[in-house]
């Protein structure tokens, strides 16, 4: 994606990132990381999300409308915004030099971004007949020659604004396109008769301003520093020539424009030649060269969704598969990937990809980092939304590593759990019976009684769940319950074996107790777990084994002693009852 790193051989020192010394670490997008040009990417995804979710019954006349006021003029003032917050922290005191450099980077980036993007409104998606073309052209000039209207402003509240000294660099009106057009002519017709018969030869300003009114070429090139780009020479010269020019006309007076304008004293920008393009009606130059020139994608993804969707844009797939607007979506989305937080947008953006999209998200996400269960649970939910089922256990597993590694058993079993992972439930259950076998009590007691069906996962699950539930009717004082369900542990095999000495050691203060809790049958059941725990027993070869078997030693003896007791017991009461 625009936003991974790389990394390369160079010759230059290292970043401190890397310990070879011959190793650079290069990130490609940086702007991700600007926190003002995040607000252009969080503003911009609820437009994104908004578009999408716009209805298709809408009739293509009001869609249109939609389409210019409520999305395009949107992410125009978005960028406008950013722009401006830009120049702002540039203008401040309170930034090094080489920020302020990258500020003012950016703005230029976000200038040229903006101006593209209002030329493409206006040609493609308002797609303007000729008489309101030129209005819009001049609306757009001067919308990025802001200088102009300031000057004229200036002009106009001046006490003697004829007196003015830039008077003459803005003349203006706000006549409709009807009455300018009948003014132009008799302007033209007027003007082009005084310069024949010299009838201003002695006011050069006047004869000067006949010149441009009747769209003199070479007029108009001595009075560059008043246009300062070609495309401002453009607009002055259809203004003042071709004040009724056709959409299909442009590209031939962008060219010509161009071409006397820069007069071979410098090559055109990239820039220039998306400009030229968008003048030329070519859409797909335009996304291709904006592409290669701008340093990233935010601009090209937008700006192409929203052609899309305006049926501006030619169906075609790309050698890969997928058209040109989710590709470059999927890119752009990827980006969005790699930032620890703006992560969250691109998920959309996939959702909005139906080739690709599912399969760029289910790999996506898999390489956000897990830092904290609440980021771990906003992936969750992403996934379980989306059926995304493989994703789901796969987080789930990592979080369940992550808590038993830090000995959080609890949090280790809800994961487990989450996931449906049977042997890794088996290992914490496991974890949770030596500790309790450690300390002689459970932890995360919640969890543990309020397992439900979720026991059922694993034998030792099952086991855990049981054996706590032991725990609690013995507390409760119903010891004959308790009593059975010790027994069915051991008899049903679901306690593992090497529990049954615990297990044993928990009945004693049953088969103490004054009254018989165990029958005779269930006694006898004890004891042949007892024979068959104690069989086969390999003698200690160590110290301390020696001293651990003679704690068990002692252990069964007490065992076999209050197993005999309870015996006679219970058959005696058996008998007596009989009788």
């Amino acid at each position: 994606g625009p936003g991974d790193l790389l990394a390369y051989e160079t010759q230059y020192k290292p970043t401190g990132i890397c310990h070879c010394p011959f190793v650079h670490v290069v990130r490609k997008d940086e702007d991700i990381y600007s926190p003002i040009l995040r607000k252009l990417f969080n503003e911009s995804h609820h437009i994104f999300v908004g578009l999408q979710n716009m209805k298709d019954d809408v009739p293509s006349k009001n869609k249109k409308h939609q389409y210019v006021t409520h999305v395009s003029k949107n992410y125009r003032s978005v960028i406008r915004a950013c722009m401006e917050e830009l120049q702002r922290v540039a203008a401040s005191d309170i930034i090094p030099r080489w920020f302020e450099c990258m500020f003012i980077r950016q703005v230029s980036i976000l200038l040229a971004v903006e101006l593209i993007w209002n030329l493409c409104e206006v040609l493609f998606i308002e797609a303007a007949p000729a008489g309101s073309l030129l209005l819009h052209l001049l609306d757009w000039v001067r919308l990025h020659k802001a200088d102009v209207d300031e000057k004229a402003q200036e002009v106009l509240q001046s006490e003697c604004p004829a007196e003015h000294q830039a008077y003459w660099d803005v003349p203006g009106g706000t006549q409709t396109l009807t009455e300018f057009d009948v003014k132009w002519r008799r302007w033209h017709q007027e003007c082009d008769r005084c310069l024949q018969d010299n009838s201003f030869a002695s006011h050069p300003h006047l004869e000067l301003i006949c010149k441009i009114l009747v769209g003199d070429e070479d007029t108009l090139l001595e009075q560059r520093e008043h246009l300062s780009t070609w495309y401002h020479f453009l607009v002055t010269r259809l203004l003042y020539c071709h004040p009724t020019v056709k959409p299909t006309e442009l590209h031939y007076y962008a060219q010509a424009s161009m071409d006397m304008f820069l007069d071979g004293r410098s090559a055109p920008e990239p820039l220039d030649s998306i400009l030229l393009a968008a003048f030329e009606f070519d859409i797909h130059q335009v996304i291709k060269d904006c592409s290669i020139a701008l340093n990233n994608w935010w601009f090209v993804a937008h700006l192409t969704d929203l052609l899309d969707h305006c049926k501006l844009l030619q169906s075609h797939n790309l050698h890969f598969g997928s058209n040109l607007r989710e590709f470059l979506l999927l890119e752009y989305a990827s980006g969005l990937f790699t930032h620890h937080s703006l992560w969250q947008l691109a998920v959309d953006y996939f959702d909005h990809c139906p080739e690709f999209g599912r399969v760029y998200l289910e790999l996506q996400i898999e390489r956000v980092p897990l830092d904290t269960e609440r980021k771990a649970l906003k992936v969750l939910r992403i996934c379980e939304q989306r059926q995304m089922a493989e994703q789901v256990r796969s987080i789930c597993k990592i979080m369940a590593k992550k808590a038993l590694r830090n000995n959080r058993l609890g949090s280790a079993l809800s994961w487990s759990i989450r996931a449906k992972d049977a042997a890794f439930a088996t290992l914490i259950s496991e974890r949770f019976l030596q500790d309790y076998c450690t300390h002689g009590t459970f932890s995360d007691l919640d969890l543990i009684d309020n397992l439900g069906s979720a026991m059922l996962l694993s034998d030792r699950l099952t086991f855990l769940g049981k054996y706590r539930e032991f725990h609690k009717l013995y507390a409760e004082k119903q010891f004959a319950e308790a009593a059975r369900l010790l027994l069915s542990l051991m008899t049903a095999k679901i306690a593992p074996r090497s529990f049954w000495m615990t297990l044993l050691t928990d009945a004693l203060p049953l088969l103490e107790q004054k009254q018989v809790i165990f029958s005779a049958d269930q006694t006898y059941e004890l004891m042949h777990c007892l024979e068959e725990l104690t069989t086969g027993k390999v003698a200690p070869e160590t110290e301390l084994s020696m001293q651990e078997d003679n704690i068990e030693a002692t252990k069964i003896e007490l065992l076999r002693l209050a197993l005999a007791r309870n015996l006679a017991l219970a058959i005696v009461k058996e008998g007596t009852l009989e009788a």
